[in-house]
Order: structure tokens, then sequence, then C-alpha cells
């Protein structure tokens, strides 16, 4: 009998895991971007991954658990490809309007170059239940904290009036959820430019801010 160091077999059976995730999120995507949350069991995600469903319990938990897994990987490339977009080169001197077309623009092309991410992201999780309502509950919060930060820089540079913008920003992250949702259900595909220029136009309005022609 030859000797495996357990380390090495730990490398493989971690291997294995991560490829039955992707396997399994890649399914999660599909079956949820295409056919719907409602309309998909764990036995066609099981089936449709080829991994047993022991292992996709262990992994996720539920159908819920791996609605949130792959909600979380989206809506992280929104975020940071805005982060990205904020700390590129020149940004501190851009004006308002168009510092918020450049995050809008890197945000909406990150979470819309694939429609069953959209999908997934802003239909799907709609109404599921109260732990996926909770979920995206903390990344509204998120992208709010994330957005007053933007209003209070604009505040400082007189951008903007100086005032608590929180409240403004919470109804502008839900108006903003509500408008990529309306997209998403669309059957022709609004270009991401459209997408980008309505986000834009609701946050200077928001913020009492107009567009210069």
């Amino acid at each position: 009998m030859v000797d495996v160091p357990v380390d090495q077999l730990t490398g493989v059976v971690d291997g294995v895991r991560v490829r039955a995730r992707g396997q399994l999120m890649e399914a999660g995507l599909e079956l949820f971007g295409v056919h719907g949350y409602a309309q998909t069991s764990e036995r066609d995600l099981c089936a449709l991954a080829g991994v047993p469903e022991e292992v996709f319990l262990e992994e996720f938990g539920s159908r819920e658990g791996l609605l949130m897994a792959l909600h979380n990987q989206i809506t992280t490339a929104g975020l940071r490809a805005s982060e990205v977009a904020l700390l590129s080169e020149g940004m501190d001197d851009c004006p308002l309007e168009q510092r918020f077309r450049l995050l809008f623009d890197a945000y909406v092309t990150a979470v819309t170059r694939d429609l069953r991410e959209a999908r997934v992201t802003f239909v799907e999780v709609l109404g599921v239940s109260p732990a996926v309502d909770a979920h995206c509950k903390r990344w509204r919060d998120l992208w709010t904290d994330f957005l007053t930060g933007e209003a209070e820089r604009a505040a400082v540079r007189g951008e903007v009036e100086e005032r608590d913008h929180r409240v403004v920003v919470m109804v502008m992250v839900g108006t903003v959820h509500e408008l990529m949702a309306h997209h998403a259900r669309r059957p022709r595909r609004a270009r991401p430019g459209e997408v980008t220029e309505e986000l834009t136009k609701l946050g200077l309005a928001m913020l009492g801010v107009e567009m210069v022609d």
C-alpha cells in the first residue's frame, strides 16, 4: 500500500468540492436565470450540475442558499467595478455628472453582460423568503453607504447642498434596483448606455443637480 500524505488527499478533496460548487453555481445561473427560481427544483440543479444532492446540501443548504450565493457573486462584481471606476486616474477632477455616469456605467456593464445574471440579481430574488429579503437588504444598505459617501464628497466640493443625504440615497438605491428589474424583465435588451443614462439622470435629480445639456 502506498502512503499518500494527508495534505495531498485534502487538496484533492478540496479541488473536487470547488469544482462541484462551481458546477452548481453555473447550473443555478442557467436554471434560475432562464427558467426562473420558482420553476427550478434541487433535483433539477443537481442533474444539470452532475452533482449528488447531498453535496448540494453540504455546499448551499437549500435553493435559497444557492440563490443568495449567486446574488453575492454578481453584486460583488458590480460593486468592485464601481470602486475601480471611482479610483481610476483623473476621477478626482471629474464633475459630479461624469463621475456618476462612469460609476453607473461600470456597474451596469458588470451586472448585465450576462442576461441570466441580471435576471437572478434583480428579478428572481424578489419575494422568495424573509431570509432572501434580509440578504438583499444588507446589500442595499452597503450600496447606500457607498453612494452616501459619494454624495458627501460632492457636498465638500460644493456640487450639492450640504445636508444629510442618506435618506435620499436610500430611496435612490431602491429606485435603481426597480429600474434594473424593469430592464431585466423586458424582452428587448436595453443597451447598457441607455440604462446608464437613466440611472445618471435619476441620481443627479435626487441630489438636486441638473444635467448639463
